[in-house]
């Protein structure tokens, strides 16, 4: 084992995404162990297809009242290969308004049942120019679209907020809308890989929303949206159902799929993070549904901003080791950007994001949160594949609660490059030290030796590393 590099993010220093010599974090010996770390590279699991972000109206104006070349500069640093940018490969955005726009609009606003009043002049104000800077900054990005409403007039309470649902008359004619909502992006240059049917279809909520059963999306999907697709040169586009939290996503995708034709139609299940942790579920699909796609598509800290604060960083970090670690192969973040207060949104829904700007003062704020994502997608690039990663604790960890897992998480991957990244997250205030092992639990070498006592011993010294407190770290690993 050899390892190429040690990217650290800590709390208390100012160390945000930075390389440091992997010497200057081999533990002495004689400090406590706190728990051993194995990665088996012979057991691999779900193939990553990368993280991203959404770029929605509200990210669009908030970024239009910064210079040309600020815009560029904070694209950049979310969308380009580069070692000092987040790399991200999906960008997500909205069909017609959703809360984190300035207000609600459709691109067919008044009833128009022939659709030839279609308009792009909304999206083209604010989110299409970040779209495509996005794109140029990353030729083979990924774009996901995601309605939360309906226009008014198809839908059954004459309104774009306040839930309500689509009229069935209209089914197939906001299929058609959806197609020409893509071909809109296409010939703007912008290729949209995914739709998902509807954004948290099951949320009755006081800005744009719709409500939909499973079986509902199911039938959408397989009588309307795909042959719509097919018809329209989009049968590479591929549909996503749910779209809302963990709690329901077994159920709600098994019955979606039990609708004649659904299984064909529906290429995976998108899922968002506000009824909390319930990891278990998204281990249960990934078991239920094997060939199908399982993308995070929304998370961020509710309530309004947080500048400056760990924890939601650390919150990001959790989730996506969580996620990851229980089949999910896709992260997408919500708003790529937002301002000081966390908006604009038209419902007064403020909420934070990774970056913050205060568009008085032009200031911009790169959050932990931004720098959590980092360690997950400048080094879990896409096509990695997930490793069997086990943490094996020493001492009763000092939590409240005394389990591991809320003082050490990590998640592990093979590159397709071969080499392995190993990102460890410690939410203590204490140093974390870690053993750590790579090799086959099948069939270990027996001239290797990896015995460890519960303190760093001499036999261990070059395989035993800290973790500082409130810190995150990837570590690059050659077998």
């Amino acid at each position: 084992m050899k390892i190429i590099s040690l990217t650290e993010t800590s709390k208390d220093s100012s160390r945000r995404l930075s390389k440091i010599s992997p010497n200057s974090r081999k533990a002495k010996i004689g400090k406590n162990l706190s728990c051993v770390i194995t990665i088996d590279p012979g057991r691999a699991f779900q193939t990553i297809k990368g993280f991203g972000c959404a770029i929605t109206e509200s990210s669009g104006y908030v970024l239009s009242k910064l210079s040309p070349k600020v815009q560029s500069e904070i694209v950049e640093k979310c969308f380009a290969s580069k070692d000092s940018c987040n790399n991200y490969a999906f960008a997500r955005t909205h069909i017609n308004s959703c809360d984190f726009s300035l207000g609600n609009w459709a691109c067919v606003q008044q009833k128009d049942e022939s659709l030839e009043s279609f308009s792009f002049e909304r999206v083209d104000k604010y989110m299409t120019p970040i779209l495509k800077l996005a794109a140029k900054k990353r030729p083979d990005l990924r774009f996901v679209a995601t309605p939360w409403s309906p226009p008014a007039w198809m839908k059954t309470n004459g309104d774009m907020n306040n839930g309500g649902k689509l009229k069935k008359k209209y089914r197939a004619l906001w299929a058609k809308y959806f197609v020409l909502f893509i071909k809109k992006l296409k010939d703007r240059g912008l290729n949209t890989e995914y739709v998902s049917i509807q954004n948290e279809s099951e949320a009755k909520q006081t800005w744009d929303s719709c409500l939909w059963t499973a079986r509902e999306e199911g039938e959408f999907a397989a009588v309307f949206l795909k042959p719509a697709l097919v018809q329209g040169g989009f049968e590479n586009v591929k549909i996503l159902a749910w779209d809302h939290n963990r709690d329901r996503m077994a159920s709600r995708m098994k019955n979606s799929l039990a609708v004649k034709g659904a299984d064909k139609a529906i290429d995976g299940l998108a899922y968002h993070w506000y009824s909390g942790g319930q990891y278990q579920n998204v281990a249960k699909c990934a078991k239920l549904f094997p060939n199908k796609e399982l993308f995070f598509t929304e998370g961020c800290v509710e309530g309004g901003s947080r500048p400056g604060k760990w924890h939601c960083g650390e919150r990001y970090g959790h989730n996506i080791i969580n996620d990851l670690n229980n089949g999910c192969s896709a992260w997408i973040d919500w708003n790529m950007a937002l301002d000081i207060g966390g908006g604009p949104n038209h419902a007064g829904n403020n909420c934070d994001a990774p970056i913050l700007i205060d568009t008085k003062t032009k200031e911009i704020i790169y959050q932990s949160s931004y720098y959590y994502i980092g360690h997950f997608s400048r080094f879990v690039l896409p096509g990695s594949k997930r490793l069997f990663c086990s943490m094996e604790a020493f001492m009763i960890p000092a939590a409240v609660d005394g389990r591991m897992d809320n003082t050490m998480e990590s998640a592990a991957f093979v590159r397709p490059d071969g080499k392995i990244a190993l990102v460890i997250m410690n939410r203590t205030e204490d140093d974390m030290v870690f053993a750590l092992n790579v090799s086959s639990q099948k069939t270990k070498d027996k001239n290797t030796k990896m015995s460890y006592t519960s303190k760093v011993d001499t036999d261990a010294l070059d395989k035993t590393f800290v973790c500082p407190p409130r810190s995150v770290q990837t570590y690059v690993i050659e077998k």
